[in-house]
């Protein structure tokens, strides 16, 4: 299993797929499938059957999991699009930004 570099609550830029270009929160990851699910990104229609009867069946739009590696995290500091270093200072290890430097 890999040690992803975001977290749910991370915004995120999206460099790849039909949202390109679009900035976007992460509302929930997936470690073992490598995936994410970012805020208003991705939309897929779902046709839902009415559950009660008299209630009419509906079309939902709701937000798809999409591959980790099509985001860029975006440096809550420098606010651009950054690669994701380590540091480890005593015994906690925290993310760094590859431009500023800053602690994310």
């Amino acid at each position: 299993m890999i040690k992803l570099k975001v977290k749910t609550g991370d915004t995120v830029l999206v460099i790849s797929g039909k949202d390109r270009g679009r900035k976007g929160k992460i509302t929930k990851v997936f470690p073992k499938a490598v995936k994410l699910i970012v805020e208003g990104m991705n939309m897929r229609k779902r046709h839902v059957k009415p559950r009660k009867s008299g209630e009419k069946g509906q079309i939902v739009s709701k937000e798809a999991p999409f591959s980790l590696s099509n985001v860029k995290l975006m440096c809550p500091k420098c606010q651009k699009a950054v690669r994701v270093g380590w540091k480890t200072v005593g015994q906690k290890k925290s993310r760094v930004c590859k431009k500023c430097g800053e602690t994310i």
